[in-house]
Parts: structure tokens; sequence; C-alpha cells
């Protein structure tokens, strides 16, 4: 994994695991492995990733059992409610990028659904560069 300078390493690690348990990379109930091995697998400092793994259980994600072991929630409205937020985090980044390019969001929309119809030259967007 690339990590940003622009972002806590601990904060891309969570993005990165969060986006494994909505996409079934790390299935709902499956067990997690250990934090050494999560800390080696990215390459970070092992308090780092027991901070990670600290936060995602404190959002509710991650359900450690003493013993046992780290297991991914099996609540599967916890979940789906991470999966949409996720979602309208893209949509919004989406949409204000293309807003600092000047497009209206009808604009961003029709470029996302491929109906750009004018060639991609819409009235709004027919300026010099």
């Amino acid at each position: 994994m690339q990590f940003s300078n622009s972002v806590p390493i601990y904060l891309q690690v969570m993005e990165d695991m969060k986006r494994e348990m909505v996409t079934g990379g790390l299935l709902a109930g499956s067990r997690v492995e250990s934090v050494r091995v999560l800390a080696a697998r990215y390459g970070i400092n092992l308090n780092t990733m027991q901070r990670v793994c600290s936060e995602l259980e404190r959002e509710g994600l991650l359900e450690t059992r003493r013993g046992v072991g780290s297991f991914v929630t099996g609540d599967w409205e916890r979940l789906s409610a991470l999966r949409e937020e996720m979602a309208q985090t893209l949509v919004e980044t989406y949409l204000k990028g293309m807003a600092g390019l000047g497009f209206s969001r009808l604009e961003a929309a029709e470029r996302l659904s491929g109906e750009e119809g004018d060639g991609g030259q819409s009235a709004g967007s027919q300026r010099a560069l």
C-alpha cells in the first residue's frame, strides 16, 4: 500500500480495512489476522496498527474476544451503513472536484452516465482554457 503524506497513516489503513469489509475481502464475522501480522503486511509500526484496530473496534467494526482474537462485526446493517457512507463520500468528492472545474451537478451527472450528447461540450463548459 502506498501511503500519502497528507493523511495520517492510521487513517489510511483504517480506510483500506473498511473498504475490505464492505467489498468482501474481510467477511462479516470472520477472524482478522493478529495485530503483528497486519502491521507487517501494511509495513507499519505495531503501535500504529494497534491504534487502527482500537479505532475500528470503537466504531463497532471489529470485535475483540479475549484469548481468541479480533473479528469483523457480524452486524450486516452496520456494514451496509458503512458502505453507504463510503459511497456518499466518493460522490461528494467527485461533485466538489467537478464544481472546481466549473461543471454543474447536472453536467457532472451526465459525465457519469455517459449522456454527454454534445461531444462533451455542454453549454456551461464551453470556455477558453
